[in-house]
């Protein structure tokens, strides 16, 4: 049955070559005039590779399955992916060189999600098609994607009162969770995952190991009076798992209807997200007075300037440091090196400030010049 046709009203082809291989696909139409001229031309094609030694043609569904079984236990994020390669089914059966720019802005920008998503299923198709023409030698030569231009983000972060409304509407396992995260910082895999192992109460600390982590670096998480409290509500419940659902099981994803739910009644804009929990507990530290670099530390961050979007959330904290200057200005410091502190040579700030006033005076009366 080299042709069938199946409810939908599409023809699929399915083709043995002379070496026994069997191929099968769709041909993604229901004419079966033109249905007929594919599978011909299929099977000269496939003919032509058996005899001649050309170069085979691969299937999309093939490259994805080899991503998938590359990344799984290397990429933290091949749920993800595996996840938007099951929102491209018209992707499938199609053969890799008949994908074009035209045919994947198409089947992206037919998607009803913001520029931000649509990005992440190109780059993940870009990824795939690099690999399938610089590792895999399944494709001549790859497709040019060019990515949206993405706004800048807002950062978003709770203030006291709204997280602690927030908790009053979550459910209970959902709070504590919640409570926790904003304690501690922790990424959502982090604490969805947190084993009694990992939790060592005389010394108050949460260990975490690389492969546990985002930066695949070890990272030891001080436990404050506040997680601490969450974690001891949890004892009992399950003998691995710190965080369990109201079936005392361990909770594996995030309840988005609940989460949602639970944002309306709190007034909290819906897209607030889990990930948005970290930044709160960050911006916090920042206006409390909290160093970058102690905050790189305790977030787990590889990098200062990883932290630097946190900088303009406490300027006040670096009025302490331009004070300084006043004592230099005015002649109270005493280790100024070269400095003459003679008092006729001081100049005070009075003085600067007359100085400052006569330039911009004379740079007015002189045209700018």
């Amino acid at each position: 049955m080299p042709l069938y046709k199946r409810e939908s009203g599409i023809w699929y082809y399915d083709i043995t070559l002379a070496n026994g291989k069997r191929i099968r696909g769709s041909t993604r139409t229901k004419d079966e005039r033109q249905a007929n001229e594919l599978h011909d031309k299929l099977k000269y094609e496939s003919w032509r590779q058996v005899n001649l030694g050309e170069k085979p043609k691969y299937l999309w569904d093939e490259a994805a399955l080899r991503w998938i079984k590359e990344k799984k236990g290397v990429k933290k994020s091949i749920d993800d992916d595996i996840s938007r390669l099951r929102q491209l089914p018209e992707l499938r059966e199609v053969y890799l060189h008949d994908i074009d720019r035209s045919m994947i802005m198409a089947i992206v920008n037919a998607k009803n999600c913001s520029d931000s998503t649509k990005n992440r299923y190109l780059a993940l198709i870009r990824s795939i098609l690099n690999a399938c023409v610089q590792k895999w030698d399944m494709l001549d030569k790859s497709v040019y994607i060019e990515l949206f231009k993405e706004p800048a983000h807002r950062l978003k972060w709770l203030r006291p009162k709204e997280a602690k409304t927030l908790l009053s509407f979550l459910q209970p396992y959902m709070a504590d969770m919640t409570e926790f995260d904003l304690a501690t910082g922790l990424r959502q895999g982090n604490v969805f995952n947190l084993r009694w192992r990992q939790i060592d109460f005389m010394k108050r600390v949460c260990e975490y190991y690389p492969e546990d982590m985002k930066a695949s670096k070890p990272l030891v998480i001080p436990l404050n009076d506040t997680a601490m409290n969450v974690l001891l509500k949890q004892l009992g419940k399950h003998e691995e798992f710190v965080f369990v659902h109201s079936r005392n099981k361990p909770v594996k994803s995030l309840n988005y209807k609940w989460w949602k739910e639970a944002l309306y009644k709190a007034k909290i804009d819906e897209d607030f997200h889990w990930h948005d929990l970290r930044h709160t507990w960050a911006s916090w530290l920042v206006q409390n007075g909290v160093s970058l670099y102690a905050l790189k530390e305790l977030g787990g961050w590889q990098t200062l300037e990883m932290v630097q979007r946190y900088a303009h959330l406490a300027p006040e904290h670096l009025v302490k440091d331009a004070i300084k200057i006043d004592s230099i200005m005015t002649g109270d410091c005493h280790n100024l090196g070269t400095v003459n502190k003679s008092e006729e040579e001081v100049i005070t700030v009075d003085t600067m400030r007359k100085m400052l006033k006569d330039m911009e005076e004379r740079w007015w009366i002189d045209g700018g010049s």
